[in-house]
C-alpha cells in the first residue's frame, strides 16, 4: 500500500506510464492512499470502531488525439490497467490539451504527525470530552470521530510530478430530544488536518447545548417576505446554487446563470466569495490539484463583481481557457472539477447587532431537502428543520411547520448584513452568517 511503502507507489507510477508511453501520445496518473479510522457513540456510549484501508490507481492516456481513462485497485497488475485505457481511448471523443510540465509547487503543511498517530483510545477520549457534556436527561446523544491519514502521488509524461501526505481529524455530535410529540435535533461537528483543542470540542458541545435552549420555546412562525438570518449551517440552500453556477462544466453546459457575465456586479458589493487550497490546517488543501496544476488562491467574486469561474484541464480546453487548477479525481472515472476551501469573507456584526437588523423575522439554521432539485436554476423552497422567531431583534423561540423561499441570484444581490463570526463546515467551507432580506416565510 502507498500509505505504508512511498517507495512502491513510485514503482507503480514509473511502471505504469512507462508501458503507456510505448503505446500513447502523453499519459498522466494518480494514485491515492487512505487509511481511515472511526468511531461511533450512541445513547452516549461508544458503539464501534471500523477501520478502512484502500488503494486506487486512475490513468489517464491520450492516444491518436482521443481521451481514454482507467482505475483500479489491483496495484499489481500494471498491464491491465493500461490495456482498459488504450481501450477507452479507442472509443473515446477526440480532444487534446497540454499536461502540466514539471514546475515548482507551493510548500504547504497538510499532514500532522500528532492526528497521524491517534489510534482507538485518543479518539474515544475526543468522542466522550464532547458527549459527556451533552449528557443530560431526555437528552439523546450520539456522535462520530473518525482520522484519516492519506497519501497522494502524480507523475506524467510531461515531467509533472509530485507526493504529499494529507491528515484530516473530523468530530460530529447530534441532540435528539423528545417531549410528547415534538422531537428536536441539534448537531454540529468541527474538522481540521490536525487534532482539535479542548477548546474546540468545548465550543462545539456549546453550540449544540445553546441552540437546545434556545429551541425549548415553541412560538408561531412569522410569514411574509422577511429579512432572514441563515447562519453558516443553515445557509447551504443560498450558496450551494451559487458554487454549481460557477463551475466551469455549467459554463460550457449552458446552464450556468452566470455564463457570460464575466466582470459584471451581479451581487451585493458585501460578497466577496473566493476558493483557496492554501489555507493552512483545512481538509482542501493540497500544493497541487490531481492533474498537476500548482495550486493558488482563486477570486470567484469580489466586491459583488463576477471574477473567475474554476476549470479543471478537459473543460479549460474546451472553454479555451486555462484549467485553474481544480480537478478532481477518483480511482475510476475520468478527472471532474472540484472545489478545494471556498470562504465567503466575513463582516464585521456580532450577532447581536445581526438580530438588530433583522428585527422581525427568522433565524435558519437547518433544512430539510437541500440539493435536491434543478439546484443551479437558483430556486429554492424548504421546510425548516430548526429555525427561530425574531422579534425586536430578539430571538422569541423556536418555529416548527415552517418553509422558506426565494431565489439565490436575487437574495444575493440585496444583503443587509454579514456577521464576522464565519464557522468552517466539514472542514473546507468557511462561511459567516448572512441576513438577506426579503425571503418568502410561510407557515406549514
Amino acid at each position: 500500500m502507498l500509505g505504508r511503502s512511498p517507495v512502491r507507489g513510485r514503482e507503480v507510477l514509473d511502471t505504469v506510464l512507462a508501458r503507456a508511453k510505448r503505446r500513447v501520445d502523453h499519459a498522466d496518473a494518480l494514485l491515492r492512499d487512505e487509511t481511515q479510522l472511526s468511531l461511533r457513540f450512541e445513547s452516549g456510549r461508544l458503539k464501534e470502531s471500523a477501520l478502512r484501508q484502500e488503494a486506487g490507481l486512475n490513468l489517464r492516456v491520450f492516444a491518436g488525439g482521443r481521451l481514454g481513462v482507467a482505475g483500479t485497485t489491483d496495484l499489481a497488475d500494471h498491464d491491465d490497467v493500461v490495456a482498459r485505457a488504450m481501450a477507452s481511448a479507442g472509443q473515446g471523443e477526440r480532444l487534446t490539451f497540454d499536461l502540466p510540465c514539471s514546475s515548482p509547487l507551493p510548500s504547504l503543511a497538510t499532514f500532522d504527525d500528532p492526528a497521524a498517530g491517534m489510534d482507538v483510545a485518543s479518539l474515544a477520549a475526543l468522542g466522550r470530552r464532547v458527549v459527556e457534556q451533552l449528557t443530560r436527561p431526555g437528552w439523546q446523544v450520539s456522535a462520530s470521530v473518525e482520522r484519516s491519514v492519506e497519501r497522494v502521488e502524480f507523475a506524467s509524461t510531461a515531467g509533472q510530478r509530485f507526493a504529499y501526505r494529507a491528515t484530516a481529524v473530523r468530530v460530529g455530535a447530534e441532540v435528539m430530544r423528545v417531549a410528547g410529540d415534538d422531537v428536536l435535533m441539534a448537531f454540529e461537528d468541527a474538522a481540521r488536518s490536525g487534532v482539535p483543542a479542548d477548546e474546540e470540542l468545548d465550543a462545539l458541545a456549546g453550540a449544540i447545548i445553546r441552540k437546545i435552549r434556545r429551541a425549548e420555546r415553541v412560538v408561531e412562525a412569522p410569514e411574509g417576505k422577511l429579512p432572514v438570518l441563515f447562519t453558516p449551517s443553515g445557509s447551504a440552500a443560498v450558496l450551494l446554487p451559487l458554487r454549481q453556477a460557477l463551475s466551469g462544466k455549467t459554463v460550457l453546459q449552458g446552464i450556468s446563470p452566470l455564463s457570460g457575465k464575466l466582470g459584471e456586479a451581479l451581487f451585493d458589493p458585501a460578497l466577496t466569495f473566493a476558493d483557496d487550497p492554501l489555507v493552512p490546517g483545512r481538509l482542501g488543501s493540497r500544493p497541487a490539484d490531481d492533474e498537476g496544476v500548482p495550486s493558488r488562491r482563486l477570486c470567484l467574486i469580489e466586491g459583488g463583481t463576477l471574477r473567475a469561474f474554476v476549470y479543471d484541464l478537459e473543460t479549460a480546453a474546451r472553454a479555451a481557457t486555462a484549467s485553474t487548477g481544480h480537478g478532481r479525481r477518483s480511482t475510476f472515472g475520468k478527472p471532474g472539477i472540484g472545489f478545494s476551501n471556498t470562504l465567503l469573507s466575513p463582516g464585521a456584526m456580532d450577532e447581536a447587532a445581526l438580530l438588530a437588523e433583522v428585527g422581525h423575522g427568522l433565524i435558519v439554521d437547518e433544512l430539510i431537502g437541500v440539493g435536491q432539485g434543478n439546484v443551479v436554476a437558483g430556486a429554492f423552497s424548504h421546510p425548516v428543520a430548526l429555525a427561530y422567531r425574531v422579534d425586536g431583534g430578539e430571538i422569541a423561540g423556536r418555529v416548527k411547520d415552517a418553509a422558506v423561499a426565494g431565489n439565490s441570484y436575487e437574495l444575493l444581490r440585496r444583503v443587509r448584513a454579514v456577521g464576522r463570526d464565519a464557522k468552517w463546515i466539514a472542514g473546507t467551507r468557511s462561511v459567516p452568517p448572512l441576513v438577506l432580506d426579503a425571503v418568502n416565510v410561510a407557515r406549514g
